[in-house]
């Protein structure tokens, strides 16, 4: 238990320094990230620049810290919205089924008939380069799996017995999905939406990788890569900040996402009572 405990509160404080950091770092950032000074291009790292300069004498650590809410605050509006569009057709197609069920069903299939980066790319191809259509085309890729998601747990459920048994007593459909179908719902979307937030990640930066999504001088880590591509052999640390930056978030969040998934595990849950 105590064990538990103390993993819990290191959780807690994980999370709560990577989401202020998150929120602050444009603040901490000792120079303006858009600022260009020939004269101080390709600057290696000092004392005056702690992560070097690029090729248009920009502070890298101040572009880092920008960037940051740029790649991981956008990945976590883009999760934001998947799961206040995909959780809710979900509870309702699989509360409802029948015709309505299947329809919404039939959408769903439609979407994961292909892989999440084709459509992603095509989508971005068609509407044009920039953060407003890169969402919408990310958006457009994942709600369909918590959608999924929400309503293969209903399925589940209701055909237990205590939900039978609230439906003889007269509770209300809206009653029933929210005291005993969503908290089943919740622990299985945390885990999805953890583990997404990091892929959400990926999909941003190289989707801004290969100019379909930020564009510059917004400083969004997929478009630093790209950026410092030409000058991977005079200054290879262009590259590898930015690379470093996102294989960090994303694995903190697999962590966290592990850590929800042993925390939410209903049927764990039930065999230690």
């Amino acid at each position: 238990m105590n064990a538990r405990l103390d993993s819990t509160k290191s959780l807690t404080i994980l999370l709560g320094v990577f989401v202020l950091t998150l929120f602050v770092a444009p603040y901490l950032a000792p120079y303006d990230p858009l600022q260009v000074n020939m004269t101080e291009r390709l600057k290696p790292m000092s004392t005056e620049h702690f992560l070097g300069t690029d090729h248009l004498g920009r502070d890298v650590f101040s572009r880092i810290l920008t960037g940051a809410q740029t790649t991981v605050g956008t990945s976590f509006f883009i999760l934001a919205i998947s799961l206040l569009l995909g959780v809710p057709i979900g509870l309702i197609s699989g509360y409802v089924g029948g015709k309505l069920d299947r329809v919404l069903m039939r959408v769903v299939d439609a979407f994961m008939a292909f892989p999440d980066y084709i459509v992603a790319i095509i989508l971005s191809g068609l509407l044009g380069p920039g953060m407003v259509n890169l969402i919408f085309a990310i958006v457009m890729v994942k709600w369909v799996g918590y959608a999924r998601l929400a309503r293969s747990t209903v399925l589940t459920e209701k055909q237990k017995d205590y939900i039978l048994i609230a439906k003889l007593n007269g509770v209300g459909s809206i009653n029933i999905l929210r005291r005993h179908l969503i908290p089943h719902v919740i622990g299985n979307v945390m885990v999805l939406a953890t583990l997404d937030a990091g892929k959400i990640i990926l999909m941003i930066a190289a989707l801004s990788y290969i100019g379909l999504g930020a564009q510059p001088p917004t400083p969004e880590w997929g478009a630093m890569l790209n950026e410092s591509k030409a000058f991977f052999y005079n200054a290879p640390q262009l590259m590898l900040i930015p690379g470093l930056a996102i294989m960090l978030v994303v694995l903190i969040l697999n962590v966290i996402g592990d850590y929800l998934r042993d925390r939410y595990d209903v049927k764990n849950q039930n065999g230690g009572n």
